[in-house]
């Protein structure tokens, strides 16, 4: 008998296998990033369907197999439901999942980041925010996950955008050190060589 596994997660991606299976890739609170073998999940009357599509939050339960992990249960959460019906604030849900995709590689729980993540994503669903002030909070989450991930050194002048709540205030920050904190980032990216 397998040992289930509860934990939330974020769809990040998946891919299809033959008629109706499908590996997702899942980043979650108790595991870091997970590919997971889901049976099945692309026939209509799948019931767990709707819960790990692309870009949702959903509690799931998993069990690890031999080889790879397997669904067994999912329901859907409320966080990002709104996000993926305004094309802009998908969009930076979008680059973000992208990003952690990019650079999670094996199974290691990074509880930090997922904290700051749900962090952010509420404070994108709440407020109303224009194209600059979202470009601001990008690079905010940007920063978080380099940092949570270790390719990001604190030390920099990114160290109050990396330690602080995410409000406002902080958004506007980013705007008068836009152009190091891009730089600081870029740099950060080419190093990892990803």
């Amino acid at each position: 008998m397998h040992h289930i596994y509860h934990t939330e997660g974020f769809i990040v991606s998946g891919n299809n296998l033959g008629e109706a299976n499908k590996f997702i890739n899942i980043f979650t609170r108790d595991f870091g990033m997970i590919s997971v073998f889901a049976q099945g999940i692309r026939k209509t009357s799948s019931k767990l369907k709707f819960s790990l599509q692309d870009f949702s939050y959903s509690k799931i339960d998993i069990v690890r197999g031999k080889d790879f992990w397997r669904i067994t249960n999912a329901e859907k959460l409320v966080l990002l439901e709104n996000l993926v019906k305004d094309e802009k604030k998908f969009l930076l849900v979008a680059k973000i999942f992208k990003l952690l995709k990019r650079l999670c590689h094996g199974e290691e729980k990074n509880e930090e980041l997922f904290e700051k993540l749900i962090e952010g994503f509420n404070f994108l669903e709440k407020e109303n925010l224009n194209e600059k002030e979202l470009g601001g909070l990008e690079i905010i989450l940007v920063l978080k996950t380099l940092f949570y991930l270790g390719y990001l050194d604190n030390k920099n002048g990114s160290s109050v955008f990396v330690d602080s709540l995410i409000n406002k205030n902080l958004i506007e920050e980013v705007e008068l050190k836009k152009r190091s904190l891009i730089l600081e980032i870029n740099k950060s990216l080419q190093e990892t060589q990803l």
